[in-house]
């Protein structure tokens, strides 16, 4: 015991405490206080961009030539360990310059993943070795059977630039992003991307049907601790907790982020002759207030940057939705755009005060991501502010399953130039604008045609109304109702509302509202 004491006079008190911290079985089990202690360290901290030591043959890639990097999947990661869950990584390169630092925890204990050079095969890029092996992973993806039983090859997570992530489920395609966190995104000061630098991934048991892993983001004005615990089926969820330190103020924090595409569709046809009839990730925003109102907002692709905000207090939920879901909606046999996911973002603790705030982005083609949309809390953030984030964000093919069965939803919007039929039943264009919106299910699908059902509109400022027409809809046990309006200045945009109510002299709401933004021109 002696020579014991003097061996730890000699080392040092500051030595033996972490051998006792990590030696202690109180502390073995790994959580998101693990993380979140060195994101509030790492918050006091002067910021450190991160250096690329990237050689040239990696960082001028293009992106056709990045994708030829293949991993190499008899390196598949636990492949020999008979679980579910596999891992496969992102080599650098591109603008994916900077390293990830990866980890696996074991029986909470916690070893890095080391790089090599092994796992990938370059002989797409006429390379046979690697220039530099002391590089790094750009992220990671995750595979499951979600579509086989007894086939573990299909991706189910990426993760892969910034704080973007990437989730599917049965029978789905990747379509839109979600991230960590946005800032001041749309501001003209310009945005600032958060990155996640390091991850912790829990090796599951051999049976297990969910995987944990955690997440440590930084940036110049903020870090952030993350747990994410994913659990693929038929719909696949992601349960997250989000601790974030702020190093500075911040004009405008958005939390629970998510980035879609949004071309053209039936509310905003293409102006070009295309035989596909819609392009795009989303083709709405959905909210579920909390006193449970539901909002859906078609989405544009504007000629003009535009914003749309939502105040809330306490959302229960909001989403960015692809409602079409047939192959006759996007007749592409290469994209699948029917088969891109809705997310849906489910608050599991108080959000307090706020906004949903929706940015349109113009875009040209589909290979920009021109949508976000995300949750933004009315308290100024300010530097040593603290803020806890729960939700789950359930990655839905189905997204009718999301609604009680009395309320009636918007099947389709469609956009036409105004008319009227004249006595020779020829339509004349009258100058107005023209959505025609149907309204299916809940109630409504139990409605005759005899039954009271009458619209509620509501048009802002810029917008003058000129009439309205309710139509029965056989073919859907639903409502048609058709607008026209006229834009007073058409630089700027016009606001729509619309929801049908019971014309039983209660006046209940019977239907999600209907909310257009017709874009300035």
């Amino acid at each position: 015991m002696e020579n014991f004491f003097q061996c730890v006079k000699a080392i040092g008190y500051r030595v033996l405490l972490l051998f006792l911290v990590f030696t202690s079985p109180s502390v073995l089990a790994f959580s998101l206080q693990n993380v979140a202690e060195q994101a509030k360290q790492l918050s006091k901290e002067n910021y450190v961009a991160p250096k690329s030591h990237l050689p040239s043959m990696f960082k001028h890639l293009a992106f056709d030539d990045y994708q030829k990097i293949y991993f190499n999947s008899d390196k598949t990661y636990w492949k020999k360990d008979h679980t579910l869950f596999t891992l496969q990584f992102y080599h650098q390169g591109m603008y994916f310059d900077t390293p990830v630092k990866i980890n696996e925890i074991i029986n909470n204990r916690v070893q890095e993943i080391q790089y090599s050079p092994d796992y990938f095969n370059l002989t797409a890029l006429n390379q046979t070795e690697m220039a530099n092996s002391h590089l790094g992973f750009a992220g990671f993806k995750i595979h499951y059977p979600i579509n086989q039983r007894q086939k573990t090859d299909d991706e189910i997570f990426s993760a892969l630039g910034a704080s973007y992530f990437r989730v599917i489920g049965k029978g789905q395609v990747y379509g839109l992003s979600s991230r960590g966190l946005a800032i001041d995104t749309g501001a003209i000061s310009g945005e600032e991307f958060p990155r996640f630098t390091e991850f912790w991934i829990e090796k599951p048991k051999p049976k297990q049907n969910y995987l944990v892993f955690y997440a440590l983001l930084d940036s110049p004005r903020v870090t952030g601790a993350y747990k994410f615990i994913l659990t693929p089926g038929q719909e696949s969820k992601l349960n997250i907790e989000s601790q974030l330190f702020f190093r500075s103020s911040i004009e405008k924090v958005g939390l629970a982020p998510l980035t879609s595409m949004y071309l053209y569709g039936h509310n905003q046809p293409s102006t070009i002759a295309n035989y596909r009839p819609a392009i795009h990730d989303s083709n709405g925003l959905s909210i579920l207030t909390q006193d449970n109102r539901w909002i859906w907002r078609p989405l544009n692709n504007p000629k003009k940057l535009a914003f749309s905000t939502f105040t809330l207090q306490n959302p229960k939920a909001f989403g960015l939705v692809q409602r079409s879901n047939g192959f006759e909606d996007f007749q592409d046999l290469t994209d699948h755009y029917e088969k891109r996911p809705t997310a849906w973002i489910e608050a599991l603790n108080p959000w307090g005060k706020g906004h949903i705030e929706l940015i349109e982005i113009p875009s040209p083609d589909e290979t920009n991501d021109n949508i976000v949309a995300f949750w933004v809390p009315e308290q100024q953030i300010n530097a040593g502010d603290e803020l806890y984030l729960h939700y789950q964000i359930r990655y839905l093919s189905d997204e009718a399953a999301r609604y009680p069965k009395n309320i009636a939803r918007v099947k389709d919007t469609l956009y036409s130039l105004g008319d009227v039929r004249q006595a020779n039943l020829v339509r004349q264009l009258d100058g107005s604008i023209s959505y025609v919106i149907d309204f299916v299910g809940g109630e409504l699908a139990k409605l005759s045609p005899q039954q009271g059902v009458k619209p509620y509109l509501s048009i802002s400022d810029n917008g003058e109304l000129v009439n309205s027409e309710l139509i029965y809809n056989p073919i859907d046990k639903g409502w048609r109702l058709i607008i026209h309006f006229k834009n007073k200045e058409m630089n700027k945009a016009t606001e729509i509302y619309a929801s049908l109510l019971s014309n039983d002299g209660k006046d209940r709401l019977l239907t999600e509202t209907w909310n257009a933004q017709y874009p300035a021109q």
